[in-house]
């Protein structure tokens, strides 16, 4: 049986620390899918689509990542996609509480997906994709907070 986890996020935009995550586990799974979640009610400073590319630039040469995109819940894209683990990163005790509630209901709802914590390394626990969208919003250098491959000034932020 493929061992296939789905990585669950907005994406907006994809940081160094969650590219440190998924490279990571590369080793556990033999594929990830990284599923930019579209939620409707929230408002996003890149598109859909423009996070998808920047995700797809980051891993154009993993055949084992994919990248999609999903509305609803996360845990009925899994069973669309016969994913039997998610894929979550930790940066913080906060993250931990916030993330251990949503893995507890998922399971309820699901009992055969397995969430699995990884935790950020050292460096990558301030980097949070909101702090690295306001460093963009206000004209400032955020090169360092994003995957190499990203040139943030090729991406404008289309949903102002």
């Amino acid at each position: 049986m493929r061992r296939i986890a789905v990585f669950p996020g907005s994406f907006d935009p994809f940081t160094i620390g969650h590219e440190g995550i998924v490279k990571r586990a590369l080793v556990l799974f033999d594929e990830i899918i990284i599923a930019v979640g579209a939620n409707a009610l929230k408002k996003n400073y890149y598109s859909l689509e423009t996070r998808k590319k920047m995700i797809a630039a980051t891993f154009r040469d993993e055949p084992r990542i994919t990248v999609d995109h999903y509305e609803g819940l996360t845990v009925d894209y899994c069973r669309k996609k016969g994913a039997g683990y998610l894929l979550r990163g930790l940066r913080t005790a906060a993250d931990f509480e916030f993330e251990r509630a949503i893995a507890q209901i998922n399971r309820t709802i699901m009992p055969d997906v397995e969430t699995v914590f990884l935790l950020t390394v050292p460096e990558h626990t301030s980097v949070n994709s909101t702090i690295v969208r306001d460093i963009i919003r206000s004209g400032g250098d955020a090169s360092r907070f994003v995957p190499a491959v990203i040139n943030i000034n090729d991406y404008k932020g289309e949903d102002l």
